[in-house]
């Protein structure tokens, strides 16, 4: 008994038991933005801070205190009415990396040594007023494997969005890169431009291959862009970023899988204890949760995330990866547990189908994704606690969200031998789209659930050229899950007009219209 006495108070003098590795500092309102608390710069209370696991609140001070170990970022999550600062390329500065050995000897650069942790890790933010209604930028897959599609991205679609007023900051949902690292510095260039906070997610092609356990697949990742685990409040909205990349493949050791780490989860749940339940969760991550319930999602790990979400009336999924768009709904059959279904968007990607086809009048590659989706971008509209979506087809007016596909000039004998496809880029399973022929009697088009033919069209322009054509042949055609058709009537020779009109999932109606000449 008093050789155990005696072994404890060694345990306790060397902290070995007892004692717990604590980062220590504080968040205050930098009054004149210089990065540094001065005189009459106050702490702020009840601001979350996070280790990427647990989450503990600030005193009545701004003051913290977190364990922490040798490999660790602790961030501050953003509450809302407040601004976090920003380097020269907009990248929010809302963390400390702690890496006193610096990340492994990898093939793409991680963290260099961090050196001893400092005394204070304190956190600047700025008192804004923020309004519960605002809007945000979504980008799918800017996926650029070299200094030239970088380009692509910046001309075709950066110069363009930049232009637009009203959201207050953006997020890319990963695949920021295609596999070299070195590009992640020039994509942050050129996503800068836009001029707003810019978020990031990681995807599989942004991690670091040569490593056997998925704790350090974001060693490069972080090197750039911080925490790929984070989270921040802006209106009535939290948003969750999350790294949902299991590499290895747990099972086969090769490849990947989607899933979520138990620390991961932990992460979740400590951060949402802090999380009121009338606010609205956006969940944003690079692999879609799997509405096929196949292997490509772990579904014990998103049954756990969908029993922490539980009591949360109002929620939203982010995704992109699979470079087509679609809307998943999750219901009981995927473990969800709400009243109401899960909503992802899986949004359609800045590079579209990688950068392929040909080129348009930017010089940029016309890259329609395989579901006849074309490149593009979406913007979604918080309002409290609800939301929706708009999807901006890049060098396009903001109206053109149904593409139309058919004949403009037809025989009048054979008329109805046609079809007219709509695609509405943003639709549903369950939207409804309608037509009229000459201001006639409205009737509903037939939802299919084949190609896009105008796609179709673009690529057998390369399977059947019979010169060399510019630019790299897209890719094999999927399945879209948003595509409409009628069939042609009887019509008389002359002119005819089709008015084409969709009601989204929020009741909002869009429209198109073809003209057809029917020749005698």
């Amino acid at each position: 008994m008093k050789n155990l006495y005696w072994s404890l108070i060694a345990c306790m003098m060397t902290g070995s038991v007892f004692a717990q590795d604590l980062a220590k500092g504080t968040v205050f309102n930098d009054l004149n933005g210089n990065g540094k608390q001065d005189r009459r710069e106050n702490g702020i209370e009840g601001v979350a801070i996070s280790n990427g696991k647990d989450v503990v609140l600030t005193n009545n001070k701004g003051k913290y205190e977190i364990p922490f170990q040798n490999d660790n970022i602790i961030f501050v999550i953003k509450p809302t009415g407040y601004e976090l600062p920003v380097d020269q390329d907009n990248h929010p500065k809302f963390y400390y990396i702690h890496k006193p050995n610096g990340s492994p000897q990898l093939k793409y650069q991680g963290v260099a040594p961090t050196g001893p942790l400092p005394k204070s890790i304190d956190f600047a933010l700025k008192a804004k007023p923020e309004s519960n209604q605002f809007s945000a930028f979504v980008f799918g897959d800017p996926q650029a494997y070299t200094e030239e599609e970088i380009q692509y991205f910046s001309k075709g679609l950066i110069d363009e969005a930049k232009e637009r007023k009203g959201p207050l900051f953006g997020i890319s949902l990963g695949d920021l890169v295609g596999d070299n690292l070195t590009l992640h510095s020039s994509y942050k260039t050129a996503v800068g431009k836009m001029g707003l906070p810019w978020f990031n997610v990681m995807g599989n092609h942004d991690m670091n291959y040569d490593v056997t356990q998925d704790s350090l697949a974001d060693e490069g990742f972080e090197r750039t862009f911080g925490p790929n685990n984070y989270s921040f409040n802006v209106g009535n909205a939290h948003f969750i970023i999350l790294d949902n990349i299991i590499y290895p493949h747990p099972e086969t050791g090769k490849s990947y899988q989607g899933g979520l780490r138990a620390d991961q989860l932990e992460f979740i749940a400590n951060d949402l204890k802090f999380v009121p339940k009338d606010k609205l969760i956006v969940l944003a991550f690079h692999i879609p949760l799997n509405p096929e319930n196949n292997k490509s999602f772990r579904k014990k790990d998103r049954k756990r995330l969908f029993e922490l979400l539980k009591d949360y009336p109002n929620t939203l999924s982010l995704s992109a990866h699979t470079h087509y768009q679609q809307q998943n709904f999750y219901t009981q059959e995927h473990d969800w547990l709400g009243a109401k279904p899960h909503h992802e968007y899986n949004v359609g990607t800045t590079s579209g189908d990688w950068y392929s086809g040909q080129m348009n009048e930017k010089g940029v590659p016309a890259s329609t994704m395989r579901d006849g989706t074309p490149k593009g971008y979406a913007i979604l509209n918080i309002d409290g606690n609800q939301y929706n979506f708009d999807y901006k087809v890049a060098g396009k007016a903001d109206d053109y969200t149904i593409g139309l596909f058919g004949p403009s000039v037809v025989k009048e004998k054979y008329a109805g031998r046609y079809h007219v496809y709509a695609n509405f880029f943003l639709g549903s399973a369950t939207d409804k789209v309608t037509y009229r022929i000459d201001q006639g009697e409205w009737k509903n088009m037939e939802k299919t659930e084949g190609f896009d033919p105008a796609y179709m069209k673009e690529l057998l322009a390369y399977d059947g050229a019979n010169s060399l054509i510019q630019g790299r042949r897209p890719s094999d055609p999927s399945n879209s899950a948003h595509v409409w058709r009628l069939k042609l009537p009887k019509l008389k020779a002359g002119k005819h007009s089709i008015e084409i009109q969709a009601v989204d999932m929020f009741g909002r109606t869009h429209n198109a219209t073809k003209e057809i000449d029917v020749i005698n």
